[in-house]
């Protein structure tokens, strides 16, 4: 039997009758994994401070008229403890609990922690689908092949998806240093960036683009920091020029209206100790994407 969390600590403060694994079709795995942040800190507390965020997001969705928590069922599971384990070792951990997850029938979503972590879910459902494209929000292309001393920084994380998939798009990118920009164009990774989603390179239309190229099935990996500073600040690597709620959510919302979004991760919340309205935010947009990725 997988244990889950009580009404007191998990996700959106859930009856049993609605958290329970067996019932529920959403599963949430915390992963308060944090060994390479390399200038803000503090992504390994972002799971638990996202549960407790929770506790105060409205059950019913005024957009879509649904009480997706009680229509689905969330089962909210304890952070991973991965004691020592770091690098490769962390990962397949993670890839272990994760292709279970998706094995019982579960739609997972991963809680980091920081980006490091997504190369392991990312993987699971590689290997769970066919025709599966990763969509990746971020104002960092992750692309570097090592960042200070290993490859299994939150600097490199898309590097080692691309060795067993080069599927992947980006949007929001405006921050890379030169061999991540040689590695997109050397391997065809499908990247929106910031400047020429803002000055309408790709047209008005630049959301349908961004669709139009994926397969049927996809997986989205969410890096906080994609969202501007004045969103939210809490993250460890914010840069300027990001993007809005409001613009987000209706990119969304296309997404799970015309592709088969299999499972997604949230990653680098840097939780403030007493501003909570980011770690609000954060929670606010896992029940978004649940409500408009699941029928």
């Amino acid at each position: 039997m997988v244990k889950t969390l009580g009404i007191k600590n998990n996700f959106l403060a859930i009856e049993d009758e609605f958290s329970n694994y067996e019932n529920s079709k959403v599963a949430i795995l915390p992963v308060p994994y944090e060994a390479t942040t390399s200038y803000g800190k503090g992504t390994g507390s972002a799971p638990e401070a996202i549960y407790k965020a929770s506790h105060y997001v409205e059950f019913y969705d005024e957009e879509l008229h649904r009480e997706f928590c009680f229509e689905k069922g969330i089962a909210s599971l304890p952070p991973m403890n991965l004691k020592n384990l770091k690098g490769r070792d962390a990962l397949d951990v993670i890839y272990g609990n994760v292709k279970k997850l998706i094995d019982d029938g579960k739609f997972v979503v991963t809680l980091g922690g920081e980006h490091t972590i997504s190369t392991a879910p990312i993987k699971a459902h590689f290997d769970s689908y066919k025709n599966l494209s990763v969509l990746h929000f971020d104002a960092h292309s992750d692309l570097r092949d090592k960042y200070e001393g290993t490859k299994y920084s939150h600097a490199c994380f898309c590097s080692r998806v691309a060795e067993f998939t080069k599927d992947i798009t980006q949007v929001g990118i405006r921050a890379q240093c030169i061999e991540e920009s040689r590695f997109i164009k050397k391997n065809g990774i499908r990247t929106f960036y910031a400047y020429a989603i803002r000055n309408n390179l790709h047209t008005k239309n630049w959301m349908d683009k961004v669709i139009s190229g994926l397969k049927e099935n996809v997986y989205v990996t969410f890096d906080i920091d994609y969202f501007d500073p004045s969103v939210i600040s809490a993250t460890g690597t914010p840069e300027p020029l990001g993007f809005y709620w409001e613009e987000t959510m209706h990119l969304l919302k296309k997404l799970g209206r015309s592709r088969n979004v299999v499972g997604f991760d949230l990653v680098e919340l840097a939780p403030v100790k007493g501003f909570t309205y980011p770690d609000f935010l954060a929670a606010k947009l896992v029940y978004k994407m649940l409500n408009y990725f699941i029928k």
